[in-house]
C-alpha cells in the first residue's frame, strides 16, 4: 500500500502516470537488503529491518542510541535501526523516527523523482497528447508528427523532467511547441522556449509563494568567460572547462551551496540564457544539488534577492 501511495502521489506531482512498481524476492541479496531498479538498472540500495524502526539524526544530535548504525538511504543522513521500545527516548533526544516501510517508500520516491526522465516513454507521451486532444483537438491538428516528431517531443519532456520541471501544464507545453516548431526543430532550443513559458511553475516548485527568490549569480567576468566558451564552440558537446578552471569553479559552487544549505536556503543559480542548459547539465554530472535558471525564466513580477556571488579564487586565474 505504501508503494501504491508513492506511485499515486508522484504521478500527480509529475503530471503523468507512473507505471506499476513490481516487487520481487531476490535470494542473491544479503539479508535485510533491498535494491531499487529503474528500467532494469540499479539506481539505489538500502537496508530494512522488519520489526525495527529507523532513528534518523538530522545532523546536530551528539547523544548516541543503541542499535544498528547505518545511513538513511534517501538523503545519506546518519541513522540507527532501533527497537520500537526505544522510539520515545530517540524522539526525546531529537531523532526523527520512522518505520521500515516508510524508509523504503521515501527512498523509492527519491529514486523515481531523480530519474523521472527515464520513465518518459513514447507511449506515455502519446497518452499525454491524447488527453489534451480530447478537449482541444484543434491544438494538435497537423502538429504531431507533421510539424514536430513524437521523438522530439519525448526528448523535450525528458529534458524538463531531468531538471525537476513537472508536466502538469501540458497544454502550455504543447501550445509553446506549436508556436516554436515553425522556427526550430531542435529539442534543446524548444526546451528553452517551454521553460520560459513555465517560468512561474518552475519558481513555484522551488520557492514559497509571495517570497522573494533568493539566488546566486556568477561574477560578471566568470559569466562572460562561460558565455564565450559556449558561443565559440561548434556544438554544446564540444564545450569543456580547462582543468584548473573546472576545479576552482566546482569548489566555489560547492562552498556557496553548502553555505546556503546551512542557512536553510534552497540553492538557485541564475545565469544568462546562453549558458543555462549547458551549465545545468555540467553541475548535475558533478553532483551539485541546485536549480539553474536563466534570467528569462523569472516572471517580471517575481522579486529576487541576490544572496551569493560565485567567484573563482585567484590561484586558478593565474
Amino acid at each position: 500500500s505504501r508503494v501504491k501511495g508513492v506511485r499515486k502521489k508522484l504521478s500527480t506531482e509529475l503530471g503523468f502516470l507512473i507505471q506499476p512498481v513490481r516487487i520481487r524476492d531476490n535470494l542473491d541479496l544479503e539479508p535485510n537488503t533491498y535494491h531499487l531498479l529503474v528500467n532494469g538498472v540499479l539506481r539505489g540500495r538500502g537496508q530494512s529491518y522488519s520489526g525495527k524502526e529507523l532513528a534518523i539524526n538530522p545532523g546536530h544530535i551528539t547523544t548516541p542510541i543503541d542499535g544498528i548504525a547505518t545511513k538513511e538511504p534517501a538523503f545519506g543522513l546518519d541513522a540507527v535501526w532501533i527497537e520500537p521500545s526505544q522510539r520515545d527516548r530517540a524522539r526525546t533526544l531529537g531523532y526523527t523516527v520512522v518505520d521500515a516501510a516508510s524508509v523504503i517508500a521515501t527512498h523509492m520516491n527519491s529514486i523515481l523523482r531523480s530519474n523521472a526522465d527515464e520513465l518518459m516513454t513514447f507511449d506515455i507521451a502519446q497518452q499525454l497528447i491524447d488527453r489534451i486532444a480530447e478537449n482541444s483537438p484543434k491544438l494538435l491538428e497537423d502538429f504531431i508528427p507533421d510539424q514536430l516528431t513524437l521523438s522530439t517531443l519525448v526528448k523535450i519532456l525528458q529534458n524538463l523532467l531531468a531538471e525537476g520541471v513537472p508536466l502538469k501544464d501540458m497544454r502550455t507545453i504543447l501550445e509553446t511547441l506549436s508556436e516554436g516548431a515553425s522556427f526550430s526543430k531542435d529539442a534543446e532550443k524548444l526546451t528553452a522556449l517551454v521553460r520560459i513559458k513555465l517560468g512561474r511553475l518552475i519558481i513555484h516548485e522551488i520557492n514559497e509563494p509571495d517570497n522573494a527568490l533568493e539566488v546566486m549569480t556568477l561574477e560578471p567576468s566568470l559569466e562572460q568567460l562561460l558565455n564565450d566558451l559556449i558561443s565559440n564552440a561548434q556544438s554544446i558537446e564540444d564545450v569543456a572547462l580547462e582543468p584548473n578552471l573546472s576545479q576552482s569553479f566546482f569548489s566555489s559552487i560547492s562552498d556557496v551551496v553548502e553555505e546556503m544549505e546551512k542557512e536553510e536556503k534552497y540553492p538557485v543559480l541564475v545565469v544568462s540564457p546562453t549558458i543555462r542548459s549547458w551549465l545545468a547539465r555540467l553541475l548535475k554530472r558533478a553532483k551539485q544539488e541546485l536549480s539553474v535558471l536563466s534570467y528569462r525564466e523569472i516572471p517580471d513580477d517575481q522579486s529576487i534577492r541576490i544572496v551569493q556571488t560565485i567567484e573563482l579564487n585567484e590561484t586558478s586565474e593565474e
